[in-house]
């Protein structure tokens, strides 16, 4: 399944050395000039779908890597509730063995793990980043796949007393695959548009298929026939293996994952990454029925220009008209050139998007939503904004710098700020004389882009992450490790409570940023406050009384 294609395998554990000790003096209690948090979108069933799995009782399961999360999904209602929760439960793929197991990819830290009937868990493998997809075979052996970070086939052994045991390399992506009637894997090969068939016993492979844009997954029916998803185009297509032709099943929407088939009842379930959708195709009919679906995926950073929020949604970029509450969006992932977006900046020009899981920092036009600039090769930029001369300043949160950035393709690049405990959030005051920025180190920093001097505006806090300026010239701040959203004065650094008991703070995985989805906070015309939640996943609004 896909999964945030990341560049390079990052180590961050070093950066982060935990949240500071607290304040010695308590911040004030809650003031009352806003009104309790309202949800504006969610909570959302999961951060993201990904692998689906019909399992032998019939029930339906669904893995979200970014929600860390495996979820039973109700065929008839698409109710959603967990079966195994953050972070074990984080699946990129799921698949059924003998005895009741259930195994799934934990993606993001290389880990097959498998539950047993007694609900017990165990990781059968590790050490394998990228680890994507994965089938039993009818006898119960295991197979996985390495995607995005990785390319190899394995088979694994299910007590993992022995290591994986390598088949093949250099495929070329062999993403959701099955076995076949024959016995054989067939699998899509993600980055050179085919579907093939290997021989697990040799890794001799053979093209049975071609002519796909983004081949994703492939499944088979009760009668032996093959279908694909195209996540480029959206199609679900069925292919018959040595024949070039190819039968459009359903049209579906760019940005599709994974697929499940009830081969008795004949209905196909689609993952779809940028709807946060699970849908249903009758076979018999064509008939699409939405199971799961949302308007937004995993809603992280967010940008506030006017009444339109600008929402870095991780499998898509969106626009908010904060007034109607309407959503449009502007770009998906596999859809268009967008890098799965984890935070946003913007102003009346230009929309900054960057992702620390691809090492992306993409510049739009905000009045066309056109991509003008696309920088690659940083190391986890957790946020990014414009500077007055047209040039970027990143946040290199593996570095400890801020980078400014210039030239058509962004090759001068220049550390002005360093020695920053994992810099996070960025954001300016009103005329730009001063840049804020929170550190997972647990300070806030004010930084002067005249001689890039900084000062430190707060520290002994616990994790923040996003922050934004009020229009009363005061720091608005996520402190997500202890789940309230603070007010700070950015000159003497007196800090009161606005919201407490906030539904954020997914835990933090071990050699990834800590702020994985990232919760941040602005403020509308109006004085509402805007903020992400990742543990509830949603986007939530503060009203101004």
């Amino acid at each position: 399944m896909d999964h945030l294609r990341t560049h390079r395998w990052l180590s961050l554990s070093a950066l982060l050395l935990g949240a500071a000790a607290c304040s010695t003096t308590p911040p004030p209690p809650p003031q009352a000039e806003y009104g309790e948090p309202a949800v504006v979108e969610g909570p959302l069933p999961y951060l993201g779908v990904h692998g689906l799995g019909i399992d032998p009782r019939g029930r339906l399961l669904a893995g979200s890597v970014v929600g860390q999360s495996l979820s039973l999904v109700d065929r008839e209602s698409g109710a959603v509730r967990p079966f195994v929760g953050p972070p074990a439960g984080m699946a990129d793929d799921v698949a059924f063995g003998p005895d009741g197991e259930v195994a799934w990819t934990a993606y993001l830290v290389g880990e097959l793990r498998i539950r047993n009937a007694a609900g017990e868990i165990r990781t059968v493998a590790s050490g394998l980043p990228g680890l994507n997809s994965l089938a039993y075979t009818e006898d119960g052996r295991l197979f996985a796949t390495q995607v995005f970070m990785g390319d190899a086939l394995y088979e694994i052994d299910r007590s993992g007393e022995q290591p994986p045991r390598k088949i093949i390399e250099g495929m070329g992506g062999l993403n959701g695959f099955e076995f076949g009637p024959d016995g054989h894997l067939y699998g899509p090969l993600w980055f050179k548009g085919e579907v093939v068939r290997v021989n697990v016993e040799s890794g001799e492979m053979d093209t049975v298929a071609d002519g796909f844009r983004i081949p994703a997954a492939v499944n088979f029916d009760g009668q032996g026939r093959l279908y694909v998803v195209d996540s480029a185009t959206g199609e679900l297509l069925r292919v018959t293996p040595g024949r070039s032709e190819k039968v459009r099943v359903a049209q579906l929407s760019p940005s599709l994952d994974n697929l499940a088939i009830d081969k008795k009842a004949g209905l196909i379930y689609v993952s779809n990454m940028a709807d946060n959708s699970i849908q249903e195709v009758d076979l018999a009919d064509g008939r699409v029925r939405d199971l799961v679906r949302t308007r937004l995926a995993a809603p992280s950073g967010l940008a506030m220009v006017g009444d339109q929020l600008h929402i870095a949604d991780t499998f898509a970029y969106r626009v908010m008209d904060t007034g109607s509450g309407d959503i449009r969006e502007v770009g998906r992932m596999w859809a268009s050139h967008l890098e799965y977006p984890l935070n946003a900046w913007a102003d009346e020009h230009v929309v900054v998007l960057t992702s620390w899981a691809t090492g992306t920092v993409q510049v739009f036009d905000r009045a066309s939503g056109e991509m003008t600039h696309g920088f690659q090769d940083f190391q986890a930029p957790h946020d990014a904004v414009q500077l007055a001369d047209g040039s970027l300043l990143v946040a290199e949160l593996a570095t400890g710098r801020l980078l400014r950035v210039s030239g058509e393709q962004g090759e001068q690049r220049e550390a002005v700020v360093v020695a920053l405990a994992g810099p996070a959030g960025m954001a300016f005051n009103a005329d730009r004389s001063t840049l804020f920025v929170t550190t997972a180190g647990g300070s806030v920093w004010a930084v002067n882009p005249a001689d890039w001097s900084k000062r430190r505006v707060r520290d002994g806090l616990a994790m923040p992450e996003g922050i934004s300026v009020s229009a009363a010239g005061k720091l608005l701040v996520m402190e997500v490790g202890k789940q309230r959203l603070l007010e700070i004065d950015p000159v003497d650094g007196a800090t009161r409570t606005l919201a407490e008991d906030l539904p954020v703070g997914l835990p933090a995985l071990e050699g990834l940023p800590p702020t994985g989805v990232f919760n941040d906070v602005v403020e509308a015309a109006n004085g509402d406050l805007f903020f992400t939640a990742d543990r509830d996943a949603g986007l939530y609004r503060l009203p101004r009384r």
